[in-house]
């Protein structure tokens, strides 16, 4: 296309420094939170006043700014979920499933152990909150074996599978905690026992230890697709699993691994909000909410291409908006439902903005010769 003097076409990039993807995503949020504001304007607010107190509320307000941590926890660590696999180029659409799955393996250690017969048993946390860590990790990571062995031994579509894992698990949580079933709250609410006084999480600096989980687990994960040849053959795998094989690398153990790695961590994710969450420390039942959350990590793990170091602010920031978004849309009286429509928008637009992470828009001057040619035509 010629412009003037010069011409316009695409070209594909070869190499993305991390400082221009890092350019091109803060330009996409500015333009999904301007083009949210005509949202803002239809409903009578200034957008303006809109965005300060979502981010007032969310990052500097003694209430808000603890539920945006909590939330930006859980989140990252559905991004790593999503993210293991997705460097092998598979789809791990089974977070919500997963995490419910390593939920329940937690509280399966504090059942055993006669906890949720009193909310004051004497347990020791020293000892039983690492078990309900193994517990949360090897449950979900059980879950997330299923889809790896089907994928690697049969070549079974992954996302359907995941996808049906997904409504098994909520049916199967939905047992567990009923009337009746082994983690029945004693009162015959619709959620699980709480757990003992004695096994609520240790804060560090008046958060869940698990922040320290979700912020070393980025830097192993970075580490290990940067430097270690495990690392190099999901990578490898995920470029093209024919040419992967060629070279000697299992097309089975790579899937189950990354499933197995992954569900793992979604596990630790449901650890995180049913038992480490202050004020919770019960198995919820309202899998809409958890499941939605969980797929945001899907979002995020894409935004920031599979790097979990890049997720963490990505993470963060989806955190902050849904937590305020929520608050706003009571304070501001505005419709239900503005979080995720916001989010929506924010999700939306930085994905449409990845087709310039692999392509970039050259202007070139058009020589005066070629010019006065195509004048003269």
């Amino acid at each position: 296309m010629k412009v003037g003097g010069y011409e316009v076409k695409l070209e594909k990039r070869i190499l993305l420094p991390g400082w221009k993807a890092a350019a091109i995503s803060i330009l996409a949020i500015f333009v999904a939170l301007f083009l949210f504001g005509f949202i803002f304007l239809q409903d009578g607010v200034n957008p303006l006043v809109a965005y300060r107190e979502i981010f007032s509320y969310a990052f500097f307000n003694p209430f808000g700014f603890p539920l945006t941590i909590n939330r930006f926890i859980f989140l990252l660590l559905a991004t790593y979920a999503f993210i293991i696999p997705f460097r092998a180029g598979l789809w791990n659409i089974g977070m919500p499933g997963q995490l419910y799955f390593g939920a329940l393996g937690a509280y399966a250690v504090v059942f055993a152990l006669g906890g949720h017969l009193s909310r004051t048993a004497a347990l020791s946390p020293i000892i039983v909150i690492p078990l309900m860590l193994l517990g949360s990790a090897l449950a979900g990571a059980g879950y997330g074996a299923i889809a790896g062995f089907l994928k690697g031994k049969y070549n079974i579509n992954e996302i359907v599978v995941t996808m049906i894992l997904n409504f098994i698990a909520f049916w199967l949580v939905a047992f567990m905690i009923k009337e009746g079933g082994l983690f029945m709250n004693p009162g015959g609410r619709g959620e699980s026992f709480e757990l003992p006084d004695s096994l609520h999480a240790p804060l560090v600096g008046g958060t869940p230890f698990t922040i320290l989980l979700a912020l070393g687990l980025a830097v192993l994960l970075y580490w290990v697709f940067a430097k270690t040849r495990i690392g190099y053959q999901i990578k490898a795998y995920g470029l093209s699993p024919a040419a992967a094989k060629y070279a000697g690398i299992s097309s089975f153990k790579i899937p189950l691994l990354v499933f197995i790695l992954g569900g793992a961590i979604a596990g630790w994710a449901g650890y995180h909000y049913f038992a480490a969450v202050p004020g919770v420390f019960k198995i919820s039942r309202n899998y809409g909410f958890f499941g939605d959350l969980a797929f945001y990590g899907l979002i995020a793990g894409l935004i920031s291409l599979g790097n979990s170091l890049t997720a963490i602010p990505v993470a963060l920031l989806f955190a902050g908006l849904s937590v305020g978004g929520r608050f706003v849309q009571g304070k501001l009286h505005m419709g239900f439902g503005l979080d995720y429509a916001l989010l929506g928008v924010l999700m939306i637009t930085l994905v449409i903005f990845q087709f310039f992470y692999r392509n970039k828009i050259v202007w070139e001057k058009i020589e005066k010769e070629r010019l006065d040619v195509g004048i003269s035509r």
